[in-house]
């Protein structure tokens, strides 16, 4: 066996080596930001994964992680505060409401950081919205065309014997567009809003009538005729636009209630530029013309040039827009345990 003699100077140099090795800064690769959403499916889906958000990713050099799978409040409320599940909340108004209420949502968006904020129509940032309403439908009466029924003219028109058993709604408890409808009969009927004596009685009397869970069902429901008038919102009849189906939608007289399609940003966001940066960009002209001719939403951007067919019915001017209604779900849902209970009794009954 040959011994190898290690003299102290290469001791000392491969201990030097080893020194400089470690004391080298480390090359750092910068990671892709990755911002976390929520967003419907369907053909809004089909748009926003396509074209919309790999327009953004590749605009701000960063990945997008988009959830479809609804509900998604249950999520977010489960998550830490300081570490959310999502960056950016998209969903309805009284889910919004219920998200401030929690801290689970900021309540308004720091203008500096939206520019595009600066030319929505006024209910898009009013009081009666958390963030920002980045589209509206409107819930109005759908109707077949093709049953002998006049164009309905006032939300009354539903209560028509004619149309016993024939009539749609939406069970309350798990529908927004349902419970829409219930301050609605409270206005109508009573002294307003908040007048549930009113809205239960009116309830009472639309019985019989069919309630679907969600607006697809409703669609299908109008569709095989199942339902030949029932509450609805704008884009459920106007996407069949084209198909020479007979339906058709009103505008009561009395207005139509606000379906909107809410962006908030969660407090605890890591990337909150990003989400700033994702909610100026769905406000885009150009981006809000896509989705508005895509799924028939009425945008919120004052801008947006639509072509000749949706500029005809969707609400993108100040005098269709005076036409819609933003209902008081921060009051709604600190009752809505009790209306579901009352609700409950006089559909069975």
């Amino acid at each position: 066996m040959t011994k190898r003699t290690i003299s102290r100077r290469t001791v000392m140099q491969v201990g030097a080596a080893a020194a400089a090795t470690f004391a080298a800064p480390a090359i750092l690769h910068a990671q892709t930001a990755t911002l976390k959403i929520t967003t419907w499916g369907g053909k809004w889906g089909e748009i926003m994964k396509g074209s919309v958000l790999p327009a953004f990713e590749k605009e701000h050099k960063c990945s997008v992680s988009a959830d479809q799978a609804f509900p998604f409040v249950p999520k977010l409320q489960a998550s830490p505060k300081k570490d959310p599940i999502y960056d950016v909340l998209h969903t309805n108004s009284n889910e919004q409401w219920k998200c401030l209420v929690e801290g689970l949502v900021e309540p308004k968006l720091d203008t500096k950081k939206v520019p595009n904020l600066a030319d929505v129509y006024p209910y898009a940032i009013s009081e009666s919205i958390v963030g920002v309403s980045i589209f509206t439908s409107a819930i109005g009466l759908g109707y077949r065309t093709d049953k002998g029924l006049a164009k309905p003219t006032s939300w009354k028109d539903l209560a028509d014997p004619k149309l016993a058993g024939m009539r749609g709604g939406y069970l309350i408890p798990v529908n927004s567009l349902g419970q829409a409808h219930l301050m609605m009969l409270g206005k109508i009927y009573g002294k307003g809003f908040q007048d549930l004596d009113a809205a239960y009685k009116a309830l009472e009397q639309l019985k019989p009538i069919k309630l679907f869970d969600f607006t697809g069902q409703m669609e299908k429901a109008f569709l095989s005729a199942e339902v030949s008038m029932g509450v609805i919102h704008d884009s459920g009849i106007y996407r069949y636009d084209g198909q020479n189906q007979p339906i058709d939608f009103a505008i009561p007289k009395e207005g139509v209630p606000a379906l909107e399609q809410v962006l908030s940003v969660t407090p605890g966001s890591k990337v909150k530029e990003l989400a700033y940066a994702y909610i100026n960009y769905m406000l885009r002209p150009d981006v809000q013309k896509q989705l508005a001719e895509g799924v028939w939403y009425s945008p919120s951007n004052k801008k947006v040039n639509l072509d000749a067919k949706y500029d005809a019915r969707l609400f993108n001017t100040p005098e269709k827009v005076a036409q819609l209604i933003q209902m008081p779900w921060k009051w709604y849902n600190e009752r809505k345990d009790d209306i579901d209970t009352r609700v409950a009794r006089i559909l069975k009954s």
